[in-house]
């Protein structure tokens, strides 16, 4: 069991047994991912942009691949806890490289109409959902392994997300400006199949094995939890739906988790039309071109990285709340004011880069949140919904986007969306829920040894309580909860 104090952590240097190496897999599999990814997100809109000339069809495409990402990802938290991270990890992204990989090869042919690309996209979101949940998932049990604090952990995770953050759109823009949108999506498929490489052949054999089914501690109590039996008499796992339903009964139970969840749905669906339409048709109308949308990326995911690495190292020892607030005050709406007020490149950068080392310290305290409160055999149902939950705006961020701009113009449309930013962010700290967030810092997966008359795990108060890892990642600046 993980702490969060130095001295467990200085302790835990000699213990027989501790092993980096599930942890170095884990993380290098996600870098490779988000590294794909963030290429992707450059490309994707701009070959979007360059071949319809449209931000409404450009939104269309990022609801295409957000919608099915958010529903199979809700759906998927049993299977994984079933079949076991590693797998679901590795075999879907095997079918994403697939996916991307015929993008352009279908257009070099001529064989790519829109609907086809849709389908593409959307097949693609679907692969990404439970296999982004897979890899998260496996976060704990290699800081077992590594025998490191959850926040450290997850700050490392953060910091891996972040570099691969700067990496990819720097990557993105460059070759979009240089040789097209095309290259970015083959990219692309490249990293999705050096993923499922990775996670297939690097991991320690036994590493991201399915979890342990629940039984039901007073089975009398809920006919309907009853585990199944055999004709011996023997105990069988607990089905799809009883499992389901075990996730969604315990988030039910945790009010910080659904305050979390709420807030960072919010900001995720504004997140999503700033990155997939806003910015891009800020590029195009100001005339910097995919190249500044690179820059301002890569400027925000390096002073992200450095506030993840800080996250990593002094988390553990500062105020949650403050902190967290503090970081979404600096990610937030400053990014949109100095877009529609159509600033020099320089402040433009700034701002961004400041708004990066802010939203650098969001993800390590989420992790650890979760982590904390969720029981270990639950963590994939809890992590998706979650997850789903928190991400389901996103689908429609690009929608929403995309017809703000074709109906009052890109910087009315930058004004509202900063001031909704603004306003989701500081009215939800003020929420009671909030103060929970350091009651149980250093205790992961405290609920295991708590169980309910229901046999699901349960919160020992009434009071408790989503990314990346956490009960909701959000997407950059702010992840991957």
């Amino acid at each position: 069991m993980t702490t969060g104090t130095a001295a467990t952590a200085a302790t835990a240097t000699d213990a027989p047994g501790r092993s980096f190496r599930p942890l170095a897999g884990v993380l290098t599999a996600m870098a490779v991912s988000v590294t794909g990814t963030r290429v992707s997100a450059i490309a994707l809109p701009w070959f979007v942009l360059a071949t319809t000339g449209s931000a409404t069809m450009t939104g269309l495409v990022a609801f295409a691949e957000m919608a099915p990402y958010v529903a199979v990802k809700a759906l998927t938290g049993p299977l994984v806890d079933r079949l076991g991270p590693r797998v679901v990890s590795w075999t879907t992204d095997a079918v994403s490289a697939v996916a991307a990989g015929l993008v352009p090869l279908l257009h070099a042919q001529g064989l790519l109409p829109f609907w086809v690309l849709l389908v593409m996209v959307a097949v693609i979101g679907a692969m990404r959902g439970p296999g982004d949940l897979a890899k998260s998932v496996m976060v704990p049990e290699a800081a077992d392994h590594a025998r490191v604090p959850m926040e450290r952990a997850t700050g490392l995770s953060g910091v891996t997300e972040r570099l691969a953050s700067t990496i990819g759109p720097a990557v993105g823009g460059g070759l979009v400006a240089l040789m097209g949108p095309l290259a970015g999506l083959a990219i692309n498929a490249v990293t999705f199949a050096l993923g499922s490489l990775i996670i297939a052949v690097a991991l320690p054999r036994g590493m991201g094995r399915p979890a342990v089914p629940t039984t039901a501690a007073d089975p009398a109590a809920d006919p309907a939890l009853d585990p199944a039996v055999d004709a011996s008499g023997e105990e069988q796992p607990a089905g799809y739906w009883r499992m389901f339903r075990e996730g969604f009964t315990f988030l039910r139970s945790e009010p910080l988790l659904l305050t979390v969840i709420v807030m960072i749905g919010i900001t995720n669906l504004i997140d999503a039309g700033f990155i997939t339409v806003l910015v891009p048709v800020w590029a195009r109308e100001s005339g910097n071109g995919p190249a500044a949308i690179g820059l301002l990326a890569a400027s925000m995911g390096a002073t992200a990285v450095v506030g993840s690495l800080i996250a990593a190292a002094v988390a553990s020892r500062l105020p949650r709340r403050t902190v967290f607030f503090t970081g979404f005050l600096l990610c937030g709406a400053p990014r949109f004011l100095v877009l529609a007020l159509g600033a020099p490149m320089w402040l433009v950068i700034t701002v961004f880069a400041i708004g990066g080392f802010g939203s650098g310290f969001l993800n390590p305290i989420l992790g650890a949140v979760l982590f904390e409160r969720v029981p270990r055999h639950l963590l994939g149902r809890v992590h998706a919904l979650g997850d789903s939950l928190a991400w389901a705006g996103i689908p429609l961020g690009g929608l929403v986007a995309g017809a703000a701009v074709a109906t009052v113009g890109l910087i009315p449309s930058l004004i509202a969306a900063g001031a909704l930013y603004f306003a989701t962010t500081t009215l939800a700290g003020l929420r009671p829920e909030w103060r929970e967030m350091d009651r149980l810092r250093g205790r992961s997966g405290r609920a295991d040894s708590v169980a309910d008359a229901s046999g699901v795990v349960g919160t020992g108060d009434a009071g408790d309580a989503g990314d990346a890892g956490d009960a909701a990642v959000e997407p950059e600046p702010a992840r991957s909860a």
